[in-house]
Formats: structure tokens, C-alpha cells, sequence
């Protein structure tokens, strides 16, 4: 396995030919988090490498789960705080930290780019890295934010249900990169930076105001945790993936 060669000789001299190309066309990363993130690289030591950042953002998001998994390790933590069983529940500083977590992981991986082209070292392997670890988040994220809703049996999902949404949210990962596979452009979606904000902000409600703040109808039968699986499915049906076959086929 370790002797084997996952790439061959054209494979790496395509490295030296190929050259980022992403179009990022939301207002709130253009006008908002690109500016932040110029400004704050400003400010990082020239000897903290890209890479390092990166790591340092997946290492928030692992700490996020794992605390999650201490805590709510059957994902029955929100129920035992609805019916007041305090010992056992989680505490309110752990949805908190959570939240702050993932928005510091959010930062870090838009800052791990800046950071490398300002110091002229950005490069596919950089980006390999990045993408790579990525994927590991797509599927970590929204696995934590299941844990707010618990296994709840009025306001929750059932647990295969919160297993498709998922695996919705990282097909459309992979599908956002079949897309830069065939078009040589990494085409931002806009609900990437509105979903680091969203969640971001939902566990620290959750930390300040319990995890009930979120089991509701919003209108009839309809609970926020429905709403909240439906928008998932929602988006890479009705975005992701038509805005892909368009670029690759039309």
C-alpha cells in the first residue's frame, strides 16, 4: 500500500500546468468575509504556514464533535433537557463553544488562502490539502447540528432521515467538485458562508437559550427541524445541482 504509486508522471506534471480558478459570486462573502479576511491576514505572522491554518480549522471542527460525543454521545442530550433531567443533559456552554468552533473553523479556512497568496506558496497540493479536509467537514457539520434536535420524537427527525440529509449535504460537495473536475472552475455556492453563519449561530441560541428554542411548528404540523432537513434538500436539488449541469453540459 505504501510502496504504490497513487500518481503517475502525468498526474504530477500537471501540477506544474494547473492554475485555482473559483468564482465566488455571493454578497455576503464578497463584501463581507473576503474584506475580514484580507484585513486579519495582515496580522498573521509570516512564518505560520497555509497549511498549518488549515489543520487548525479542522482541528476546531474535530473538538466540536468530540464534545458533542462526550456529551451527547446518543444523541438523546436535547430530549433529557426538555424533560428537565439537568444531570444528564448537556450543558449550555458546550452548544456555545460548538458554535464558536465552527465559526473559528469557518475563518481559518478562508484564511488559510489568503495567508498563501500572500506569501506566494498557493499551489494544488495547498489546495488538495484543503479540499481534502474539507470533505471531512462537510459530512462533520451537519452531523453535529442533529444533536441540537436529538432524537426527539415530536420535534426531531427520525435517525435515518437525518442520515439522508446528510449525505444530501455532501453529495453536494462532491457534486460542486465533479463541476471543477469538467469546467476547471470552482464555482462557490452561495449557501456554503450562509450555512457556517447559520449553524454557527444556532448552537450558540442553543447555548444561551437551550435547546428548545428550536422545537416549534413553524405553521400546521411543520417543526423547525423539518424545515431545517427540507432547506437541505432543498438547496442541492434545486441549486447545486442544476447550476452544475449547466456548467458542465450547456
Amino acid at each position: 500500500m505504501f510502496s504504490y504509486k497513487y500518481l503517475s508522471k502525468q498526474h504530477l506534471q500537471g501540477f506544474n500546468k494547473y492554475k485555482y480558478s473559483a468564482i465566488d459570486t455571493s454578497p455576503l462573502s464578497n463584501y463581507v468575509m473576503h474584506p475580514t479576511w484580507n484585513f486579519i491576514t495582515k496580522f498573521i505572522p509570516k512564518w505560520i504556514a497555509p497549511n498549518v491554518i488549515t489543520f487548525a480549522g479542522f482541528l476546531c471542527m474535530v473538538a466540536a464533535v468530540v464534545l458533542l460525543t462526550v456529551y451527547d454521545y446518543d444523541w438523546r442530550a436535547s430530549v433529557r433537557w426538555t424533560e428537565r433531567q439537568t444531570e444528564y443533559g448537556i450543558p449550555g456552554w458546550a452548544f456555545t463553544t460548538c458554535g464558536v468552533l465552527i465559526f473559528l473553523a469557518y475563518n481559518l479556512d478562508g484564511l488559510d488562502g489568503k495567508q498563501a497568496r500572500r506569501l506566494g506558496v498557493s499551489g494544488p497540493l495547498g489546495e488538495l490539502f484543503d479540499h481534502g479536509l474539507d470533505s471531512y467537514i462537510v459530512f462533520l457539520i451537519p452531523y453535529a447540528v442533529i444533536s441540537i434536535f436529538g432524537r426527539d420524537p415530536v420535534y426531531s427527525v427520525v435517525c435515518f432521515r437525518g442520515f439522508l440529509m446528510v449525505m444530501s449535504i455532501v453529495i453536494n460537495f462532491y457534486i460542486s467538485h465533479w463541476e471543477k473536475y469538467n469546467t476547471g472552475t470552482l464555482y462557490l455556492p452561495w449557501g456554503y458562508d450562509i450555512s457556517m453563519w447559520v449553524s454557527s449561530m444556532i448552537f450558540i441560541i442553543a447555548g444561551v437559550c437551550g435547546p428548545d428554542a428550536f422545537k416549534f411548528y413553524l405553521f400546521g404540523d411543520v417543526t423547525f427541524a423539518v424545515s431545517f432537513e427540507t432547506l437541505a434538500h432543498c438547496i442541492g436539488l434545486f441549486t447545486t445541482l442544476p447550476v452544475a449541469v449547466y456548467n458542465v453540459y450547456l
